[in-house]
């Protein structure tokens, strides 16, 4: 077995799941989920099966790092509740990445990373959520907290020169070609779990954990469901009224 601290870290927020597990700051085995949005399934045997890669048990694991939002909404609650359940039954720590801040880090792996760079998910509604990011040496830092904003609002803002990459690329086109700002890669619009990894062991370093028991994914906006039984509600008690 490797010495050192024993780290595992979960990306859950998107359509492609993964996992990776490693020591320090080395990654030593990963696993991309063999179908979209199947987190529910694939999670917890493939964790169980790096784990047996890499040679260790849950109970070796000192620390966990989860994909915390935005991103859909059950995919989130998968990640958080594994990460969770995890840190009360082994001791493992945890810590929360935001998951844009993940994506912004794919756009380092182009040939000519941009000084800024604007990450958008579908937020329904005809909005996204989104963030700016600007790079300084290795590492694109957030401009601005993550929030639902108007595409056309939110792309105009942003500083230049700039790209943009996320999944919500797909939803948001016309708007996206009406300002004409470049598309980084396909391949850099996911979350990946060797990113989770790398922000993670950063602030593992520094001792910077998330209480386990105040994990929750970062939603922006409340879930869709929770808002139309509210309003379901109101009616109800309007018409009893």
């Amino acid at each position: 077995m490797t010495t050192g601290k024993h780290y595992l870290a979960i990306e859950t927020s998107g359509r492609v799941g993964s996992v990776c597990i490693g020591t320090g700051p080395n990654i030593h085995h990963a696993a991309v989920f063999q179908t979209d949005l199947n987190h529910a399934v694939e999670l917890l045997p493939t964790i169980d099966r790096l784990c047996t890669e890499s040679n260790l048990a849950p109970a070796d694991l000192d620390a966990v790092f989860v994909s915390g939002g935005p991103g859909s909404f059950t995919g989130l609650r998968i990640g958080i509740t594994a990460a969770r359940t995890l840190a009360w039954s082994t001791g493992a720590k945890t810590i929360r990445v935001p998951t844009l801040d993940a994506i912004a880090q794919n756009a380092l792996r182009t040939d000519d990373p941009p000084d800024h760079v604007g990450v958008i998910l579908d937020a329904k509604r005809k909005a996204v959520f989104a963030t700016a990011y600007q790079r300084e040496n290795d590492r694109y830092v957030a401009i601005e907290p993550p929030a639902e904003r108007d595409p056309d609002q939110f792309l105009a803002s942003i500083p230049r020169p700039c790209a943009i990459l996320g999944e919500g690329i797909p939803y948001h086109q016309t708007v996206i070609d009406r300002s004409r700002l470049p598309i980084l890669d396909p391949e850099t619009s996911r979350a990946r779990a060797k990113i989770i990894y790398q922000l993670g062991a950063a602030r593992a370093v520094r001792n910077d954990f998330d209480n386990p028991n105040e994990l929750i994914p970062i939603y922006i906006r409340r879930p869709e469901a929770e808002e139309v039984w509210e309003k379901r509600q109101r009616q109800s008690n309007h018409q009893g009224s």
